[in-house]
């Protein structure tokens, strides 16, 4: 294997979106923004909808032209920073729901696509995206039906936060006699009771095998090939700034990736990579195109490591960055990998 490989199990993800639907009091949508957290927009969403899911959720309306030309006519897709300067054109074309955020936007929405369908972003207390209470209260007689009203929660990662049970009440005030779809939980949401669950829920993180479903099947294999193997004497360091140093006679296997494809400089005196059942340990610093992997205790040299699979998940190489999951994935999407998907 030339070139680092990175496989997407399909059947694994359809698996985690299906789990998380089953638990969801009403309807499951799917947020594929970011190029789908990374693993590709087009594959994931056409497996999601093949396997029921018809409302989806992007970040911003050219991701929505994208996601539209995979699914083609049919599922509802929202845009979560709702309609920006210059987006009439694309919310008509491709047929999008942007999700309205403020004051502005609605009079833009409004003036530049009075036909198309809108939703609306509630800022239930988490102060980053959505109406506050004054303003939803003066734009909501000039609006049309909206399509849906949603909001964030700030602490779903952690169920015992005070601060949800603050967002739910704020997020019931809000929205009381309102005759649309309402939505406020994403994954973490999901996993609380069902109070939180309302007509819509928008399972994330946990469809890619991420917490705070710890249940998830993993859903991501890395493995990266070995491009030379040395021997290195006890004094001996491997890797830039002589970070470690030999203290007996070790095998170094160097191989294809780095920083420059998502794996963090810091993640490197923690981490570990796997010939089969065997972790083999990172020796010296990460850098952008090569990691030294001591492979002493193998019987033979390996042809390829494994990153990430079913020894190692994403929220472990978090830990290690002193990061989480989503940020990981996201990073590995912009990486050098040959993509492959397996299912679906």
């Amino acid at each position: 294997m030339a070139q680092a490989e990175l496989i997407v199990d399909l059947d694994a993800l359809v698996a985690n979106w299906r789990a998380l639907s089953d638990r969801s009091a009403g309807e499951a949508g799917a947020v594929v923004k970011a190029d789908a957290y990374g693993l590709g927009l087009a594959p994931v969403a056409t497996a999601l909808a093949r396997a029921g899911a018809r409302r989806f959720f992007v970040a911003e309306a050219e991701e929505g032209a994208a996601l539209r030309a995979a699914l083609g006519a049919g599922p509802e897709i929202f845009v979560f920073n709702g309609h920006m300067a210059g987006d009439a054109d694309t919310i008509r074309a491709a047929d999008l729901v942007p999700l309205l955020n403020s004051p502005e936007q609605v009079a833009r929405h409004l003036e530049a696509a009075p036909e198309a369908p809108c939703g609306v972003q509630l800022d239930s207390g988490m102060n980053r995206l959505g109406l506050e209470p004054a303003d939803w209260a003066e734009v909501r007689p000039r609006l049309p039906a909206p399509r849906l009203v949603m909001s964030h929660l700030a602490c779903a990662d952690d169920a015992d936060h005070p601060m949800n049970a603050r967002q739910l009440a704020a997020f019931r005030a809000m929205t009381e006699g309102v005759d649309a779809p309402r939505s406020l939980a994403a994954t973490g949401g999901v996993l609380m009771d069902p109070g939180f669950h309302f007509d819509l829920t928008r399972p994330g993180i946990g469809v890619y095998g991420g917490l705070p479903f710890a249940e998830a099947r993993p859903v991501v294999t890395l493995r990266l090939p070995v491009i030379q193997t040395r021997e290195v004497a006890p004094g001996e360091s491997v890797g830039y700034g002589m970070t470690w140093i030999a203290e007996r006679d070790a095998r170094i296997a160097t191989v294809a990736g780095g920083y420059g494809d998502g794996l963090h400089r810091i993640m490197g005196p923690h981490l570990a990579f796997h010939a089969g059942e065997t972790p083999c340990p990172v020796r010296g610093r990460i850098s952008m195109d090569l990691i030294g992997v001591e492979v002493t205790h193998l019987d033979a040299p390996p042809e390829t490591l494994e990153l990430l699979g079913a020894h190692q998940g994403v929220d472990d190489l978090a830990a290690h960055a002193g990061t989480i999951g989503y940020e990981i994935l996201t990073a590995l999407g912009q990486g050098r990998y040959a993509r492959r998907y397996t299912g679906g």
